[in-house]
């Protein structure tokens, strides 16, 4: 069925298709165009509008992607072999990293996720017109991906950062991924890798915060032999081996100050020198960066130079806590039952209502790492086929696991002195549970938490580790060999 609004509109206004099988919008955009000087045709089906294509050459084309017959993707090439430069925005209210990808191989203009703000559709379709008008041409096609990417994510939240991956994955730009602590940047980064033209050449990951500062700018750049106490051997620094490849900065924010003005040397010319050396090394590496803190603040605070935020936040990609896109989780959480049945050989375990409903209200403050944690409890751990509430660990049902019921740290609340209160709750459904030496298995568990802390807040050095503790680090040793810590 096709529609046509032209009152008022002379024969040389811009035309602009809209393809869409729901009626519902086809009137919204018709209206929300309706005081443009456009002429609009409304088709219910992508044959309808392929068949007027000889005789009317449209301005710009706005289509679903999801359409009986023939899709979106398969209707903008379908426009493109007749003319290659129409602009064609893509709509989509099922929007993934794959849709969002191909949109933008097959050169669509933009991409538009269901449910969209009206302002911004007709922002998008006004920058359309102006740019065909002006006589803008599009870039060539890109290839396409190799590889299928497994981000999972229907939310709003999630269809923005598709939309940024499709768009920037092929281009040599810096991107810096944030967002809290476990919600898959490292994800987020290899994408932008495997989409990208350097796919074929390695992709390099290091984490700043988890290497000491005295051994960091080795690390990044390599040293020559005798450049300092214990460098026996020349040695190739990360900045070498991503040659070519991309280099995945992880926790940017915690590089120390003297090593970002030489991270900033490289981005600036692609030139750096090993620890000790006296030749320039070229290097050509796209950089992504990553972080969980705040990096306005951290530049107030003198603890990150703002000329290299710059050059690292050229595009920004904020991935969404899980908190922000409840009807992901489900979907994540059903994806890591099978991979982790898949891993350990065992029986794929499937969620009672009861556990889905309750599941997707607690407030994940692990995010998607931490659901990633319990699938694996639970294919290890859970009796039956049929996950029920009573087969989830106890400080889950109870509400008791720190990473629960913690208002604050990390996390995203507000730290708490009381650290008691959940230690009794553990306690008494540890006894009720019909569960023995309490004392030996909660100690295990205070030790563990206290030294992977203290660990944390040294760098991973183990002298001040043990000092924090108030241990030697012989005793430290001792400890996280029989925790298992040193595995």
């Amino acid at each position: 069925m096709q529609q046509d609004n032209t009152e008022n509109h002379s024969p040389d206004h811009p035309i602009v298709w809209i393809v869409d099988d729901d009626a519902s919008i086809r009137w919204v955009l018709n209206e929300s165009l309706e005081d443009r000087p456009y002429q609009i045709r409304s088709f219910d089906s992508a044959f309808e509008a392929l068949r007027l294509l000889p005789t009317e050459h449209p301005t710009v084309v706005i289509s679903d992607v999801r359409m009986p017959g023939m899709d979106g993707l398969e209707f903008m090439e379908a426009i493109h072999e007749h003319d290659k430069d129409i602009p064609v925005i893509i709509m989509t209210a099922h929007a993934d990293l794959d849709t969002a990808v191909k949109s933008f191989q097959s050169r669509a203009f933009e991409y538009l996720p269901k449910p969209f703000e009206i302002d911004d559709a007709l922002m998008i379709i006004d920058r359309a017109v102006k740019r065909q008008l002006s006589g803008g041409k599009r870039v060539r096609k890109v290839k396409q991906t190799k590889q299928p990417l497994n981000i999972i994510g229907s939310a709003p939240a999630m269809q923005e950062v598709f939309r940024i991956l499709g768009r920037v994955s092929q281009l040599d730009v810096t991107v810096l991924i944030t967002g809290e602590t476990g919600t898959g940047k490292e994800l987020v980064a290899r994408a932008l890798y495997e989409l990208s033209s350097r796919s074929n050449r390695p992709f390099v990951a290091i984490n700043t915060a988890a290497i000491p500062r005295d051994l960091l700018e080795s690390e990044l750049f390599g040293h020559e032999k005798g450049a300092f106490t214990g460098a026996h051997t020349q040695r190739v620094g990360r900045f070498e081996e991503a040659n070519g490849g991309t280099l995945f900065l992880d926790e940017i924010g915690d590089m120390p100050v003297d090593l970002q003005t030489r991270l900033l040397r490289v981005l600036n010319d692609g030139t750096f020198y090993r620890v000790g050396g006296k030749t320039p090394i070229k290097t050509d590496v796209r950089i992504v960066a990553a972080t969980h803190q705040n990096m306005q603040e951290l530049v107030k605070q003198g603890r990150f130079r703002e000329d290299l935020l710059y050059r690292l936040n050229v595009i920004r990609i904020k991935v969404p806590a899980l908190r922000e896109r409840r009807e992901d989780i489900l979907p994540i959480v059903r994806y890591y039952l099978s991979e982790e049945a898949k891993s350990y050989g065992l029986e794929e375990k499937r969620l009672s209502k009861a556990v889905e409903k309750y599941l997707v209200e607690l407030p994940w403050p692990g995010n998607v790492r931490q659901i990633r944690s319990l699938c694996t409890w639970l294919t290890i751990m859970a009796p039956d086929k049929t996950v029920h509430m009573e087969d989830l660990p106890l400080e889950l049902q109870n509400g008791s696991d720190p990473l629960i019921m913690t208002p604050g740290g990390e996390n995203g609340t507000e730290n708490s002195d009381d650290w008691e209160t959940p230690l009794r709750s553990w306690a008494k459904h540890f006894l009720n549970a019909g569960r023995t030496e309490l004392h030996t298995e909660a100690e295990k568990i205070f030790e563990k938490v206290l030294i992977e802390v203290a660990m944390k807040h040294s760098m991973n050095h183990r002298q001040k580790a043990a000092q924090l503790l108030g241990w030697g680090r012989n005793t430290l040793t001792r400890k996280t060999q029989a925790l298992g810590l040193d595995d």
